[in-house]
């Protein structure tokens, strides 16, 4: 055989080795290219959730602000200029201590002027009350000369009425021709002498009267003036004690034992307090206690109550969790953008101080928590079965009062008088098609629920999803539709 001939049969055998090798390739694409779709037989057509045993811990999440528990505004209710500034921020301060000075010499000089009016009038009042006593003097002694006068006037009439009964003798001595004239006319002249000084004691008598009663009046008087003394007293002591109240407010002091949050004034400003007191300092009582105004829900707030336990954090301490305790719900609703919100208020124990007014936090409060109760993932819950599937249930030989979808139904609906609420779950029948299980849920923590009763046990299967697309198919026994070809 020569050279030609045997490089004829080499090409020959190289190009069915080659031809061979395509073949090969290419049935094994199309193997691989056109498989059906539905895999092993050993696939399942469900992924399936497990009861178990745990902890339910339900909380509404919200955030909120931190504010102190007690919130003073410190301002001035007197206008001036600001000279001194004892306080800043952070500052702790006491009840009653000094934060801030105005300036307070001209109302000194207006308390001294007070002081002064104040002693004059204390002067004049001594003054009145010494005339005072002088007209009570003078209306004893006046009242004693009354007295003298009445004496003086009884004992002239005794002496008119002995020369009038020594006339009458003399009379009776003369008539009898036994008597002298001359005794006769001196008995008379007597009894004139008498009556004389008796009309004189009357008008001794009723101008004492006249001087006593003008005494009284004068009495009266002094007394009025003492009166009217102690009231102009009265009158300048209270605008001295309004000027020392003035005074005392060019002294800004705080009302509460806290520390100052916030410092509204500058050295040598002028505070116009002609309206409203101007705010100076802001004071916060006790940071050691500290209140958290949270923003809930109205679909939440049913869920609140006083003493539920609140953890929280604050982005100022990301790895540190906080503790307080629900204090109140506050009955005002805030309405923004259609939205109805609730203040819950949420005292928490800040011993440290780390906690500062305004830090934002994140808040879990804890509406209700369960130990070692039977869970089950809420997957289970939101699955529900294609309508294939429930449809073809429908259709089964089973009888109707056999029939599961309606059985649970039917205890669904009776149990919904008990305790917790109605649901229902799925789990795989003996033909692998979902079996409806009704149960009554309680608490969730929004991963799993509480089972209060239903029939289902602890490490019970139950369906939470699909495992394929076509897995309703595979249930109901549908014919499967091959794959597409792969392109890579």
């Amino acid at each position: 055989m020569n050279i030609h001939a045997l490089l004829r049969v080499a090409l020959v055998r190289r190009v069915w080795l080659w031809l061979i090798g395509i073949l090969l390739a290419a049935g094994s694409a199309g193997f691989l290219l056109w498989q059906p779709s539905g895999g092993h037989a050993s696939d399942q057509a469900y992924r399936l959730g497990t009861v178990d045993r745990g902890p339910i811990i339900a909380s509404v999440r919200a955030t909120g602000t931190l504010n102190p528990v007690t919130t003073v505004l410190v301002g001035s209710q007197l206008s001036g200029q600001v000279v001194e500034i004892l306080a800043d921020y952070n500052t702790p301060v006491k009840e009653g201590q000094v934060v801030a000075r105005l300036y307070a010499e001209q109302i000194k000089s207006r308390r001294d002027a007070a002081l002064a009016d104040l002693a004059q009038a204390r002067a004049d009042l001594d003054t009145k009350r010494a005339q005072i006593d002088k007209a009570r003097s003078a209306l004893q002694r006046a009242e004693a000369q009354a007295a003298d006068l009445r004496a003086q006037r009884e004992r002239t009439q005794a002496q008119l009425e002995e020369a009038q009964r020594n006339l009458e003798r003399q009379t009776a001595l003369n008539t009898r021709a036994v008597g002298t004239q001359t005794a006769l006319e001196q008995a008379g002249t007597q009894v004139d002498i008498q009556k004389a000084n008796l009309a004189s004691a009357d008008a001794q008598i009723a101008s004492n009267q006249a001087e006593t009663l003008g005494l009284k009046a004068d009495l009266a008087l002094a007394e009025a003036n003492v009166k009217s003394a102690e009231a102009i007293i009265l009158q300048r002591q209270a605008k001295l004690r309004d000027i020392e109240i003035d005074l005392a407010r060019t002294e800004i002091k705080s009302p509460v034992g806290g520390v100052v949050v916030k410092r509204d004034i500058e050295l040598g400003q002028t505070v116009a307090a002609s309206l409203s007191a101007p705010t100076l300092f802001t004071i916060a009582q006790d940071l050691r206690e500290i209140d958290i105004y949270a923003n809930i829900d109205e679909a939440d707030v049913g869920r609140l109550k006083e003493g539920q336990k609140v953890s929280f954090t604050v982005n100022a301490y990301p790895n540190r969790t906080f503790e307080g305790r629900v204090r109140m719900v506050r009955l005002a609703a805030q309405t923004v953008q259609n939205v109805v919100t609730y203040t819950a208020v949420i005292g928490v124990r800040n011993q440290d101080q780390a906690l500062l007014p305004g830090m934002t936090a994140n808040l879990q409060i804890i509406t209700d928590e369960r130990e070692d109760v039977l869970r089950i993932p809420n997957a289970a819950l939101r699955f529900r079965p294609p309508a294939a599937v429930v449809a073809s249930e429908a259709r089964s030989s089973t009888p109707e009062g056999q029939n599961p979808r309606r059985r649970a139904r039917r205890d669904q609906v009776a149990s919904d008088q008990d305790e917790g609420t109605g649901g229902s779950v799925y789990r795989v029948g003996d033909d692998g098609k979902p079996q409806v299980v009704p149960v009554r849920l309680g608490a969730t923590d929004g991963a799993y629920t509480e089972i209060v009763r239903g029939d289902l046990q602890e490490g019970a299967a139950v369906i939470v999803g699909a495992q394929r697309a076509d897995a309703a198919d595979d249930a109901g026994g549908a014919t499967r539709r091959p794959r597409p070809p792969r392109m890579f």
